[in-house]
């Protein structure tokens, strides 16, 4: 006879999270935290999906033997095959780079050529990627609506805010997600000497444009200590970004990383010019990586990876899924999100960024402070611009791209906006089907 449960909750549900995308050398990250958080999210199965099968091989592996080393009771599985590997998950996760380094390296280059910002996120480099992503995603998103209809989609690809705005048009049930907020969470924590999850930022803009505009500890009601950071701290924060200090003074805010592409536009593109690119960087380290994640006795995240972005994604990542499916996660996230009123100068379907509660039933932005003049105006044309590449991506068309180009505060001028729609098409014709 059955032992009774009664007065006892049951287990909890062990989940089935897919990465598609899983072949990145990022992954080691992901996995690290997805071992470490076990209490958070309850993981049952870990499936990595990527068409590179080498890589894949590499990355699964050294999966695999930090779940050992965790004692992590879960499985992880690596395949090719997307419509498999996505059947009954709960999550899927999406961190994908179509064209891989070589369109990024692209995209960091020939924008310079016009006196541009080279990026992979913004300004025309971003509208490049933009371009290949986008299609790719909902091709993706589709499949998954198919295979997992209840499952959450959780972007961690860029550009963020076009690649979510796409998905939560589309119908899905989408949240972006992005690293550079819980990066600031972490280093105001420091700076406090107070636990992270005490620390709540008052965080408003777009992805990758942002400013924290408060800092406070012990929740969204609590005391803002931001004017007491800057006051003692502006030096630190202001290297880290790469600004003067008396930007941050003028701001009394933290920008996001991203701010300096705007407000150090021509420095940016003098020393871009001169260095290699930052695409090319990452691929020589990415080769390091593979090399080591084929060792054997390699059963951890090496150091190493650190040089390669993504700090503190596989905690965001897994607080925010925790939460999605009903677990243990903070209340209260960053994500990108529909605006719907958040801030009352977008509209509705714009996707913003921004501090929300975070349940089975989605985010919920929360009522932000009044936004400066100084960010709403550059908030409303960054918004502007990312309507008219989203239309871009799902159209095609030259003139959706010039109109995408001239409306973007970093190109703006009809000559660069001319020239750059040239080169962006011809250096990405092969992803483009109306090309």
């Amino acid at each position: 006879m059955p032992q009774s449960t009664a007065g006892h909750p049951p287990p909890p549900r062990l989940a089935k999270i897919a990465v598609v995308g899983g072949g990145s050398t990022y992954t080691p990250e992901l996995v690290d935290g997805f071992a470490r958080l076990r209490e958070t999210l309850p993981l049952g199965e870990l499936v990595l999906i990527d068409p590179a099968a080498g890589r894949l091989d590499l990355v699964g592996g050294l999966a695999r033997r930090i779940f050992a080393r965790q004692g992590h009771p879960g499985t992880v599985s690596t395949t090719v095959d997307l419509d498999a590997a996505v059947a009954g998950a709960d999550a899927v996760l999406l961190q994908l780079r179509v064209g891989g380094q070589a369109a990024r390296e692209q995209d960091e280059t020939w924008p310079l050529e016009c006196g541009c910002v080279g990026q992979e996120t913004t300004g025309a480099g971003g509208l490049a990627k933009a371009l290949r992503t986008v299609p790719v995603v909902l091709d993706i998103a589709e499949r998954v609506r198919r295979a997992a209809p209840d499952a959450w989609i959780v972007d961690f690809t860029n550009p963020v805010g076009i690649v979510t705005r796409a998905l939560l048009r589309a119908g899905h049930r989408a949240v972006g997600l992005c690293n550079v907020a819980i990066g600031l969470q972490r280093k105001f924590a420091a700076l406090l000497d107070t636990a992270p999850g005490d620390v709540h930022l008052d965080h408003v803009g777009l992805n990758h444009l942002t400013w924290e505009t408060g800092v406070r500890v012990g929740g969204p009601e609590g005391e803002n200590v931001l004017p007491r950071l800057l006051a003692v701290h502006a030096d630190t924060l202001a290297g880290d970004l790469r600004l003067p200090r008396e930007v941050l003074d003028r701001l009394g805010a933290v920008p996001s990383y991203y701010l300096r592409y705007f407000y150090a536009h021509d420095t940016v593109v003098r020393e871009m010019r001169t260095a290699p690119p930052r695409a090319a960087e990452v691929a020589a380290l990415e080769e390091r990586l593979l090399a080591m994640y084929g060792d054997p006795s390699l059963d951890q995240k090496p150091a190493l990876l650190a040089q390669r972005g993504g700090a503190y994604y596989s905690e965001a990542a897994v607080d925010l899924v925790a939460s999605l499916l009903g677990g243990t996660g903070s209340p209260y996230q960053v994500v990108n999100t529909y605006n719907e009123g958040t801030l009352p100068f977008l509209p509705d379907d714009a996707v913003v960024e921004t501090q929300a509660a975070v349940g089975t039933k989605g985010a919920v932005p929360l009522p932000p402070p009044d936004v400066d003049p100084l960010y709403r105006g550059l908030i409303a044309n960054v918004t502007a611009y990312e309507e008219l590449a989203l239309e871009a991506a799902l159209r095609g068309g030259r003139d959706r791209v010039l109109r995408a180009l001239l409306a973007h505060p970093l190109v703006g001028q009809y000559a660069h906006a001319e020239a750059l729609t040239e080169r962006l098409i011809a250096h990405n014709r092969e992803y483009l089907p109306w090309a």
